[in-house]
């Protein structure tokens, strides 16, 4: 029976493990894109408006499992630089679940044990939707379909136009315009409200 604590669990894995799984499988694009050189890089923490910038990191409004890293160009770009950066994600993870998993297994964070072990369940779900190679809703590939192309035939052969991994630039004029638009309609709002002028 699905009872008030389930009811707490559910919240605690949906608002706080969740992102945070979300947010460590980005950060493993930053990291491994870090050793081939990156430049211009940003992880975007979740969706809507821009609320701050502060570095590389752009905060945004509608807090949620939705994170995204993108990056302009590399210094070392080869096959072996996207093969790395696009097994980041899967990697960080799957240390990290291993690593937490083994203190489990030898006694530690025993008083956060239910907690730790939904932390490893969803990081499994992560890795494991991330590294068996298929095409997700939207006919992109995901990482582990980019690295079955690239081990098997050196390039991507999906033929979807779209980065996988967009350019900050682009990114940043995206938001720069949703930004405007944004603007523009509190601008009209503002004088829709304002009382009549006699």
């Amino acid at each position: 029976m699905f009872g008030l604590a389930d009811l707490v669990s559910l919240i605690i894995s949906a608002f706080i493990i969740l992102p945070v799984v979300s947010f460590l499988r980005e950060s493993g694009y930053l990291i491994i894109s870090a050793m081939f050189g990156v430049k211009n890089p940003r992880l975007t923490i979740g969706s809507g408006p821009r609320l701050k910038k502060i570095g590389i990191f752009d905060i945004r409004k509608y807090y949620h499992m939705y994170s995204w890293f993108s990056f302009d160009s590399l210094k070392r770009d080869n096959r072996f630089a996207y093969i790395c950066i696009y097994a980041g994600p899967i990697l960080i993870n799957l240390v990290l679940a291993l690593a937490i998993n083994v203190l489990l297994a030898n006694g530690f964070l025993e008083n956060y044990r239910t907690f730790f072990e939904r932390f490893i369940f969803y990081v499994f779900y992560f890795v494991l939707l991330d590294s068996v190679p298929m095409f997700t809703v939207n006919g992109k590939p995901n990482n582990g379909m980019i690295l079955y192309e690239m081990l098997r035939y050196g390039k991507r052969i999906d033929y979807n136009d779209e980065p996988f991994i967009p350019a900050t630039t682009d990114v940043e004029e995206e938001v720069q315009e949703q930004m405007e638009k944004i603007e523009e309609i509190i601008e009209e709002e503002k004088k829709s409200d304002s009382p009549p002028r006699s």
